[in-house]
C-alpha cells in the first residue's frame, strides 16, 4: 500500500508543478496617468451604477446618513492592471474622486472596474467588447464602510 501512496503523491505534486503559474515581467502593476483610463473611470454608466448603489447601501446600512452622491470631481484612474491571457484574464482599473453629497459634504471615493466581467459583454460594431458595459464595479466612500468590506480606510481599492 505504501507503494500505491508513494505513486499518487508523486502524480500529484508533479501536476502541481505543472500548473503552478510562473511570475513573469506582465505581473507588473502599471501606474501613472491614461488618458484612456481616465475616460473609462468618468464613463457616465460607472458613475450612475456607483451612485445608484451607494443610495442602496445608505438606506440599508444601519447608522449610515441618508445622503446621496451629487457630483464627482477630480476623477483619474490611478493603477491599471491589464488582462494578461488565462494568468490573468481580467483587467482592472483602480480610480479615484471625490464626491459631493447631498449634505454638502464632499468625500474621497475610490473604485474599481473589473473589465469584461458580465454575462453577455456587449460587442461594438468591429468585434471589440464595449470598455464599461460588461465590467463590474466595486467602489468605497470614505467613512461609509461601515463593515469594512473594503478594509480600514477602503485600502482594498486604493
Amino acid at each position: 500500500m505504501s507503494g500505491l501512496k508513494s505513486i499518487v503523491l508523486g502524480v500529484v505534486a508533479a501536476a502541481t508543478v505543472a500548473w503552478a503559474a510562473p511570475a513573469s515581467a506582465a505581473d507588473q502593476i502599471y501606474e501613472g496617468e491614461y488618458v484612456d483610463g481616465a475616460a473609462i473611470c468618468a464613463a457616465p454608466s460607472v458613475l450612475t451604477r456607483i451612485k445608484k448603489n451607494f443610495r442602496y447601501q445608505v438606506t440599508h446600512v444601519p447608522h449610515l446618513p441618508d445622503v446621496e452622491i451629487t457630483d464627482f470631481r477630480r476623477i483619474h484612474q490611478h493603477r491599471y492592471i491589464p488582462a494578461d491571457g488565462d494568468y490573468r484574464p481580467i483587467a482592472r482599473r483602480y480610480c479615484g474622486a471625490t464626491v459631493e453629497l447631498s449634505d454638502g459634504d464632499r468625500r474621497d471615493i475610490w473604485y474599481l472596474i473589473e473589465e469584461r466581467m458580465g454575462f453577455a459583454t456587449l460587442l461594438d460594431g468591429f468585434g471589440h467588447a464595449d470598455e464599461v458595459r460588461g465590467s463590474n464595479v466595486e467602489f468605497c466612500v470614505a467613512g461609509f464602510d461601515r463593515w469594512n468590506v473594503y478594509n480600514g480606510a477602503c485600502r482594498v481599492l486604493r
